[in-house]
């Protein structure tokens, strides 16, 4: 839609947008969505009230941040020169070497203004460039908020409490001549400083100590703080009101002279450009894919192995929420990783929806259903539903350990974890690391300098190099971390399974990731020292039999298990029985089986379930009474509080769980039974949570809507425009009414308009007022009137409708050209 005249407000700039733009808008900026305006006007408003602006100043990147900077610093409204010039400078040398810099920054800027115009940041022909009012306030320097352009108040602003006198003192000092007003003597010292040759003039004059006092504050800050007997060149340069006060102790360099001493220029290193990703190393893509899915897969046997060890109930959980520090240590120590890398496997598993909170009196956590069909998943399809979750996920494990705003301790899977930019932060990086060509590993700190250029604090638009304590750049490195363990890098470069991933989704990166992972194997190396070595991956019975009848002694290329006592005596309690586990070995080792192994199945199957424990609280009863009389002279056994009932019974004051745990550590292998003398199984994986669902991330902001919406949207805008702009005609004897106000008629005008309106097939303005009493205003093409009711061309819904005529208050002739 063209313009025959300039805009006078934003609202106008904004109709005169077509619905592209209109929409481009809208989906830069969803929060003005919620909900749909009314109108361009109430979307006007809207775009600038002070907490949209701020989200959209957040999302801007760096160049355009220092435009709208550079704006924020300039005169209101300001001419395309003008600001190119603050970027560009005046033509003078001021000691910075920036030519390559300039021909950059006028390619750049077009690009840079534009985007502040399509997100209704700026508005207005190049000639007469505006700022919004409240990303003016933001932008601009001010004592609370100093300016990233380091640049100071105004000479109008830095003297608007200076008295008359002390003016005409300033004025007389800089040889100007007096004035009969406080505000013709700010309007003369500012143009003296804005005055090329007379500003150069007149630093001429300035002691060299006075130029080595600007040269400290023209790049900013530009506050410094003087004593009530200022040295002599502070004084001089107070006195020419090249420094002026704001405050008893504290003087400012203003804005006019800061410009003159920068040659015009408002930011000291402009960054028209990104910077690029560099690389640290070029390496084989079949090598980067072998060792992202190693790494793959140990993801996966990894969050397996957690899940496996918290089968029969997990750590309990703190009363804030949480794992104790004491669990993952203990969960730390059980996966041997750090303490940092156990928190990760755990929030991985956490939101994948493989773990949560059994909901039990003593709550703790436990594998999820969704967990048992997840482990009968091929390794390449449970990496995919991990990695898929680690994308989308807002917990952030790096935090663990740390602080919250309220100096209360962060603890994994507990609240507080969730930072809505992580997604983002995460898939940006993928996309960088993507654009690099197969097998390049980037160098993190250009990885680094690339977010923050893309995304730059506002406020810190000249973020130092290497500065990570903000956190986009925590969640970064965290990412670039997180991404080696999880298989999706492999030596710092980008998997092709991962690129699969990211463009055509799981099912692709699926079957690139199945021919690198190993096959599992059927069988074992059974060692005379009691041990078994996995010389890879095992199939998933074996595994589970295995892992229930030995302990894991060592990992790596090959997995080591060692049988002892408690491990066999655990296979028991699972409901094999010797001969089962005789029969296994024989069956899955490539090596004979051991005598000393084949003895100690046999001895702890002896001695299994020769006591046995059921609740009375709980008592022991055996056979022989001599293993009685044993256990009560033993002094381990005073803590189980036991007594004898009978020849072969005692009775103990503690629950049975707790009467199997202390006499299975002074070296006994009883056996829990039921009320009814049968022997308790204790089967793996009996505790499971009731049917979970992944935690849903927290989301940064609204969510970006679809082109459905957004054309739904911008039609519902369009209309409430034309309703509440379209001209009216009034009746000669109408009473005024207020601009935008419904219109009142009564019942048999009502009628005798809308009739006459069928047969001319005119369009007319209405009051409605619908069930629920909530009243609009709408633009109608009446088609037929019967029945009490009316049918008619809504152009503000841009459909057919029929509306109840005692609803409508009152309607009104549209002018000529209103819908023209």
């Amino acid at each position: 839609m063209g313009m025959t005249t300039p805009p006078r407000t934003l609202a106008e700039a904004l109709r005169a947008r077509d619905d592209e733009s209109l929409g481009w808008l809208l989906r830069a900026r969803p929060d003005l969505l919620t909900p749909v305006p009314g109108d361009i006007t109430q979307l006007a408003t809207r775009a600038g009230t002070r907490a949209s602006v701020v989200r959209a100043l957040e999302h801007l990147d760096r160049f355009s941040l220092q435009t709208a900077e550079a704006l924020a610093v300039a005169p209101d409204p300001a001419p395309y020169e003008t600001l190119l010039g603050l970027f560009t400078g005046d033509g003078r040398d001021d000691g910075e070497h920036r030519d390559d810099a300039d021909a950059a920054i006028e390619d750049a800027l077009p690009a840079a203004l534009t985007t502040l115009r399509e997100q209704a940041l700026v508005w207005g022909e190049d000639d007469r460039l505006r700022l919004v009012r409240i990303a003016r306030e933001l932008l601009a320097p001010s004592p609370q908020h100093p300016s990233p352009t380091g640049l100071g108040p105004t000479v109008a602003e830095a003297t608007a409490g200076m008295s008359p006198g002390r003016l005409q003192e300033i004025l007389a000092a800089v040889g100007l001549p007096a004035t009969h007003d406080p505000v013709s003597a700010v309007a003369s010292l500012s143009a003296l400083f804005t005055d090329r040759a007379r500003m150069g003039k007149l630093l001429d004059t300035a002691p060299a100590e006075a130029l080595s006092v600007l040269d400290r504050l023209v790049w900013g800050p530009p506050y410094g703080e003087v004593t009530p007997n200022p040295t002599p060149p502070v004084k001089w340069l107070r006195d020419h009101g090249l420094l002026l006060p704001v405050s008893t102790r504290t003087v400012v360099l203003p804005r006019e002279a800061a410009l003159h001493l920068r040659a015009g220029r408002a930011h000291r290193v402009p960054e028209p450009r990104p910077p690029a990703v560099e690389a640290i190393a070029v390496r084989d893509p079949q090598a980067v894919d072998s060792a992202a899915a190693g790494q793959a897969f140990l993801a996966v046997t990894t969050v397996e192995e957690l899940l496996k060890s918290w089968n029969g109930g997990g750590p309990a959980i703190l009363r804030a929420g949480g794992l104790s520090v004491r669990d993952l240590k203990k969960t730390a120590g059980a996966l041997d990783v750090s303490e940092p890398l156990a928190a990760f496997w755990v929030e991985l598993a956490y939101a994948a929806g493989l773990l949560a909170s059994d909901a039990e009196a003593d709550e703790r956590y436990a594998p999820t259903p969704a967990y048992d069909d997840w482990a009968e998943l091929p390794p390449q399809d449970r990496w995919a539903r991990l990695a898929t979750a680690w994308l989308a996920a807002t917990r952030t494990p790096g935090l663990v350990g740390g602080q919250d705003a309220k100096g209360r301790a962060l603890s994994a899977l507990g609240p507080g974890l969730d930072r809505s930019a992580a997604p983002e932060v995460r898939h940006r990086i993928l996309a960088l690391l993507a654009a690099l060509e197969p097998g390049t590993a980037p160098d993190p700190e250009t990885v680094l300098a690339r977010l923050r250029w893309e995304r730059p604090l506002r406020g810190a638009s000249a973020t130092a190099a290497g500065d990570t304590t903000d956190l986009r750049s925590r969640i970064a490195l965290w990412t670039l971390n997180e991404s080696e363990l999880l298989g999706i890098t492999g030596r710092g470069a980008l998997a092709t399974h991962t690129r699969a991933l990211l463009d055509a989704g799981p099912a692709e990166a699926t079957a690139l990731l199945a021919p690198l992972i190993p096959e599992p194997l059927d069988h074992v190396l059974l060692q005379a020292d009691l041990t078994a070595v996995a010389p890879g991956p095992l199939e998933r019975p074996l595994a589970d039999l295995l892992s229930a009848l030995a302990d894991i002694e060592s990992k790596g290329g090959a997995t080591v298990y060692r049988f002892t006592p408690g491990s066999v005596r655990r296979a028991l309690d699972a409901g094999q029985s010797a001969a089962d586990l005789h029969a296994f070995l024989a069956t899955h080792s490539r090596t004979p089986v051991p005598q000393p192994l084949s003895y100690l199945i046999d001895d702890v199957a002896r001695r299994h379930g020769h006591l046995r424990i059921g609740a009375a609280s709980s008592y022991v009863r055996c056979d022989d009474e001599a293993v009685l009389n044993e256990i009560l002279a033993d002094r381990r056994s005073a803590t189980l509080r036991l007594r004898r009932l009978a020849p072969t019974a005692l009775a103990a004051q503690i629950d049975p769980a707790s009467l199997l745990d202390g006499l299975r550590e002074m070296g006994y292998a009883p056996a829990a039974e039921s009320a009814e003398g049968d022997v308790l199984i204790t089967r793996a994986g009996a505790r499971r949570t009731p049917p979970r669902t992944a935690p849903a991330p927290v989301p940064e902001g609204p969510p970006v809507p679809d082109a459905t919406l957004l054309g739904a949207a911008v039609r519902a805008i369009r209309a409430g425009d034309t309703a509440a702009t379209v001209v009216r005609k009034d009746p000669a004897d109408a009473p005024d009414a207020p601009s935008g106000s419904l219109p009142r008629t009564t019942s048999a005008e009502t009628l005798a308009t809308v009739q006459a309106a069928v047969m001319t097939g005119s369009a007319l303005w209405i009051g409605y007022v619908n069930a629920d009493g909530a009243a609009s205003q709408r633009v109608i093409a009446p088609v037929r009137v019967e029945g009490g009711f009316v049918t008619a061309y809504d152009h503000t819904a841009d459909e057919v409708r029929t509306y109840p005529l005692h609803r409508i208050t009152g309607v009104a002739e549209l002018a000529d050209d209103a819908m023209s």
